[in-house]
């Protein structure tokens, strides 16, 4: 097997749920890993609004997911609620991306919609441009709506991190969507394996790191000291997107390589031809 990575040593900052398959797919190309979590996931401050959405989840015309932790968290809870699977059948779902459209699949829901480009933005496009129908016909809700796309009075659900982007949330609203923002998880920083990263650091044998969201790069590079922090700006980056590499760049980061579809085995890939 081709090993592009042999003797490169790269740093998976995601967190430590998250981290397998990016590290395993590194590791396959020959890389030393070394893992360092950013951050963990915590339930939200309160269940109380998803609660209340689950209770009448069938009455939604559409629900909303941006994560394989947000559909993990949701149905976890559903579940926790005794909420009856077929309860969820009628509501379509549409996802960020091919991963999480296959663990909500694996959850039982419906996944009508994924957009060509894995992130908000590909969301609020398809939104925009009618490429997934809310319940019932699509022809027939734009006729008695004054939205193109039919999306006025539609019931919204979106599950997601506390902390999170409001693109989608936008894009709807100006749709003249009602929806429900609910928190399923909140996104909280961790230290673990910060001394591997310094003794790498300091040996001068850390050759990329990496990382999977923009929270992730907020939580790392907070977690060092000011000397620490500018021999590891000094380290180049793998990012999923452009919202990740915006995050990077504006804490510092040199990019280094940038998938062009938002998904691991892809950022895997770009890894292995910028350093191969």
């Amino acid at each position: 097997m081709h090993r592009p990575l042999a003797g490169r040593t790269i740093l998976v900052t995601r967190a430590a749920a998250q981290a397998g398959d990016l590290s395993r797919r590194l590791r396959d190309f020959g890389a030393t890993v070394i893992e360092a979590p950013a951050i963990a996931f915590a339930p939200p401050r309160s269940w109380r609004s998803c609660d209340r959405a689950l209770r009448t989840i069938d009455r939604f015309d559409l629900i909303v997911v941006t994560s394989v932790n947000a559909v993990d968290r949701f149905l976890g809870r559903a579940r926790s609620r005794r909420v009856p699977k077929a309860k969820f059948k009628a509501v379509p779902v549409l996802a960020i991306g091919p991963a999480t459209a296959a663990a909500a699949r694996r959850g039982g829901l419906r996944v009508v919609g994924v957009p060509a480009t894995f992130r908000a933005e590909g969301l609020a496009s398809l939104l925009r441009r009618g490429g997934v129908a809310r319940r019932g016909s699509l022809r027939d809700r734009a006729k008695r709506s004054r939205t193109p796309s039919g999306w006025r009075g539609a019931r919204v659900l979106l599950p997601r991190a506390a902390d999170a982007r409001d693109v989608v949330v936008v894009a709807l609203r100006r749709l003249g969507a009602r929806v429900r923002v609910v928190p399923v998880y909140r996104t909280v920083p961790v230290r673990r394996g910060r001394a591997a990263v310094l003794r790498s650091l300091r040996a001068g044998r850390l050759d990329l790191v990496t990382f999977a969201s923009s929270a992730t790069v907020r939580h790392f590079a907070g977690g060092f000291a000011i000397a620490d922090r500018r021999r590891l700006k000094r380290v180049p980056a793998a990012v999923i997107g452009p919202v990740t590499a915006a995050e990077a760049r504006r804490l510092g980061f040199r990019i280094a390589a940038r998938p062009r579809r938002a998904t691991i085995p892809d950022l895997a890939q770009a890894i292995a031809r910028s350093l191969g």
